[in-house]
């Protein structure tokens, strides 16, 4: 893999930050290319995302001291100032307490920042997943025979296997489950941005999102390195299950269309 993109002197471009920047990137332009078909400032675009990345940064970060609490009160340090160590559905809700808070604050309703949200988090989160790719950062899946197996030879983060610790041989190829998801992603992103202007009621595309990333997410798991936490699931498998019931839920009581303008009588 390639970790390092290049270094310049003192300056060095890491793949996972460029990746990062992109997914920042594409989610701002769906953003902004759906305040403006919805009637709202696009201007808010970089505001939102940004808030996003901001609430997303400190969600994912609480997650994984949660999920390492011995560790983590053993060194404490060590888990709040490092550039490692992050939880994916961590950074999910935080990422929405921060973006809830800037639409509420620009009047945008809730709902309708729900549906223009979800299309460009899909996206994101596979431009992100391609430089989890690129860097190693340890979200690949488990040994494999496949044609397609990756052997991250230079990844950031040690490998072993995640049953019984023991460091996995050099050159052994996994799968690469981080090119799954983006693949899963874009699948996702491809079937929301369909059915975004088909006049649905609001609140349904973000409905869609949660049981269609969910799925996603929840199969690639069975791939993943991730030990289970219980019943033979990981935890990433139960957020999962928890957001696709969520979004049944709330897709089943929402109204099938928007509701109809009305009209003024004369």
């Amino acid at each position: 893999m390639y970790p390092i993109i290049f270094e310049l002197g003192p300056i060095t471009i890491y793949s996972f930050g460029v990746f990062m920047a992109l997914a920042a990137l594409v989610a701002a332009w769906v953003v902004h290319a759906e305040l403006k078909r919805s009637g709202y400032d696009p201007e808010l675009a970089s505001t939102l995302v940004f808030a996003a990345a901001i609430g997303g940064l400190i969600g994912a970060r609480l997650l994984f001291i949660v999920e390492h609490w011995n560790n983590f009160l053993a060194a404490p340090l060590d888990y709040v100032f490092t550039g490692s160590g992050f939880t994916w559905y961590g950074g999910f809700f935080g990422g929405v307490i921060g973006v809830s808070w800037m639409v509420k604050k620009n009047n945008i309703p809730w709902l309708a920042s729900a549906d223009i949200a979800a299309p460009a988090l899909v996206l994101a989160y596979g431009v992100g997943r391609l430089g989890c790719h690129f860097a190693g950062d340890g979200d690949w899946g488990i040994v494999t025979d496949v044609p397609w197996g990756v052997a991250y030879t230079s990844a950031i983060i040690g490998w072993v296997d995640p049953t019984t610790g023991i460091p996995y041989p050099a050159g052994t190829r996994v799968h690469p489950t981080p090119i799954y998801e983006f693949i899963g992603s874009i699948v996702i992103f491809g079937i929301l941005w369909s059915l975004r202007d088909r006049h649905y009621a609001l609140g349904t595309i973000a409905w869609l999102y949660l049981i269609l990333s969910g799925c996603a997410r929840f199969l690639v798991e069975f791939w993943r390195i991730n030990p289970p936490l219980a019943w033979g699931l990981s935890e990433a498998q139960w957020f999962s299950l928890a957001l696709m019931t969520l979004g049944v839920f709330l897709l089943i009581i929402r109204p099938p269309r928007a509701a109809p303008a009305k009209v003024s009588a004369r």
